[in-house]
């Protein structure tokens, strides 16, 4: 059974989903098994973020499988008490494939999406995008310490604060 369905809301993570409303194909193949009914299949959608070293847009595909037992549904098990929530159930002659496609979709996403595997990022002192500037710098840098130093002109420098040139206490 091939369908395509409109994607739900918020499937995905902070820097990669799936667009609301966006196609979501399915491929499944179910199956009648003593339990209840066995669904096997794929999942394809189209995902839209950004790197998170970068943060270019990013947009790739995903393609994911998935199985799942729904189990028939079985008064005896609830009125025992043996009810297991994490049981997928067939609720009449319908099952409820969303939080399935959901998890598996969202299980594999990557982390730490990237634009490409070797991106270098951000500078991190003004924030320029480094693949743009391979030879991006800002010179030496300056140890916070000492950077008071830098306001001194060379005279003062070489004269030091108690010898200045042209100095009355000579």
């Amino acid at each position: 059974m091939a369908r395509s369905v409109p994607a739900p809301a918020d499937l995905g993570i902070d820097v990669l989903e799936v667009p609301e409303g966006s196609d979501l194909e399915l491929d499944l193949r179910l199956e009648a098994v003593m339990e209840g009914v066995l669904v096997t299949g794929t999942a394809r959608a189209h995902l839209v973020g950004e790197c998170t070293r970068c943060l270019e847009r990013l947009e790739q595909d995903l393609e994911v499988d998935l199985q799942e037992l729904y189990a028939y549904d079985d008064g005896d098990r609830r009125a025992n008490g043996a009810e297991d929530e994490e049981t997928s159930r067939l609720e009449g002659d319908y099952l409820d494939l969303e939080p399935v496609v959901r998890d598996a979709v969202v299980l594999a996403l990557p982390y730490t999406p990237l634009c490409r595997d070797d991106c270098p990022g951000l500078c991190p002192t003004c924030g320029a995008r480094l693949a743009d500037d391979p030879q991006h710098n800002h010179g030496d840098a300056i140890d916070p310490r000492w950077a008071a130093l830098t306001t001194l002109t060379d005279d003062e420098a070489i004269a030091g604060p108690g010898n200045r040139a042209g100095s009355d206490e000579e």
